[in-house]
């Protein structure tokens, strides 16, 4: 069927999603007004009907997103994560390689729990200051606090969107992901813990004056508010136990994440004047990223276009006959395309094209255990 200038539903929808990675590619526009125009001009072709577009929309996913993010920004004007990072700092005496290693772990456990952007917004500040002071060289710690953040994020259900895209579609809970990817994260931080080693240990030299300046750092002195991080720490054990327990109990994650939010809220505010209040609650609701939230809710439509219209049907086909139905050659392709599509464009609209298609090579691949 023709839908516009003689092209298919088909050609129309592959094109959407070109000119998305081409535009994303070119940081022009901001990505929510990409993928939402893109998305509303394919509904009104009639790609996807208004109905179907909908539908295409993960509000598990969003939910999950949001809810964290109100939960992470209100825990982290605690400065509990920075009381952490310097806590453990001393804790191996301020030595300088030590430091290396202590702050990777952090900032790996942090980002699995923590976005990548945030974690590595809170761990700077406090490398610089501790490198600063034991005058050394920086950069072998920012270069941890990236590889790290990267490679936590790995390990759980929040760690990453992509994550989040992957658990919501396939169902996969909290101890799916903790029971599958958390030794493998464990494994590649000692790798990247003993690259690191090798490269830069001889050169992390510092002086005991200096050490000294690093160990007189009143750790206590990062917690900005005592009440608000016994609270952020009660709310965030209290959405990560429901997580565990959620498929047990028969809650979405997304639920479970608003309703941390909603307890996280209440707990900020409640005892303060109304006005005072309020203001807090929409400062916080300000700093949630809404231009994520309605990025994803656009890509979620351009690609249920790409499934309505077949094109993700046809692209699964293929990639299952070129493996020939070997789970093995399946994951090393899919590992393949990955590795390579990722470098070069962004992950999310990679990730959330991918898994439809991976579904559609499911029964190719022995079903539901494959996948």
């Amino acid at each position: 069927m023709d839908f516009f200038l003689g092209l298919s539903s088909q050609s129309v929808a592959i094109g959407a999603m070109g000119l998305c990675y081409v535009l994303l590619f070119s940081e022009k526009l901001n990505r929510a007004v990409i993928t939402v125009m893109l998305g509303a001009v394919l509904a009104m072709l009639g790609v996807v009907s208004q109905k179907e577009a909908l539908a295409a929309i993960d509000f598990n996913t969003l939910s999950l997103l949001a809810g964290m993010m109100i939960i992470i920004n209100v825990a982290e004007r605690s400065g509990m994560f920075q009381y952490v990072a310097i806590w453990g700092a001393k804790k191996v005496r301020a030595n300088p390689l030590g430091i290396l290693m202590v702050l990777g772990a952090v900032t790996a456990v942090f980002s699995a729990f923590l976005d990548n952007v945030t974690t590595v917004l809170l761990i700077v500040p406090v490398s610089l200051q501790i490198t600063q002071k034991l005058e050394v060289n920086p950069y072998p710690y920012l270069l941890m606090n990236i590889f790290a953040s990267n490679i936590g994020g790995t390990a759980t259900l929040i760690g990453d969107p992509p994550n989040i895209l992957i658990g919501s579609a396939l169902g996969l809970s909290f101890t799916d992901f903790l029971f599958h990817l958390a030794p493998v994260v464990l494994v590649i931080m000692l790798c990247l813990a003993l690259m690191f080693a090798y490269f830069w240990g001889d050169s992390l030299k510092a002086s005991l004056a200096n050490r000294a300046l690093v160990m007189n750092i009143n750790e206590k002195d990062a917690i900005s508010d005592f009440s608000l991080l016994y609270k952020a720490l009660f709310v965030l054990f209290f959405v990560i136990g429901m997580f565990g327990v959620a498929e047990h109990i028969g809650l979405e994650n997304g639920f479970i994440a608003l309703l941390g939010a909603a307890v996280m809220l209440l707990l900020y505010t409640f005892h303060l004047p109304h006005k005072e209040g309020d203001d807090k609650v929409e400062d916080i609701l300000n700093k949630v990223d809404w231009t994520t939230i309605f990025f994803f809710a656009g890509l979620f439509v351009i690609v249920g276009a790409l499934e309505t219209s077949g094109v993700l049907h046809k692209v699964g086909f293929f990639l299952a006959k070129t493996a020939n139905g070997s789970i093995q050659k399946s994951v090393f392709l899919i590992l393949s395309v990955s590795a390579v599509f990722s470098a070069v464009v962004d992950n999310i609209p990679f990730v959330a094209t991918m898994i439809p298609t991976l579904k559609a090579m499911e029964e190719s691949l022995g079903g539901r255990e494959a996948m």
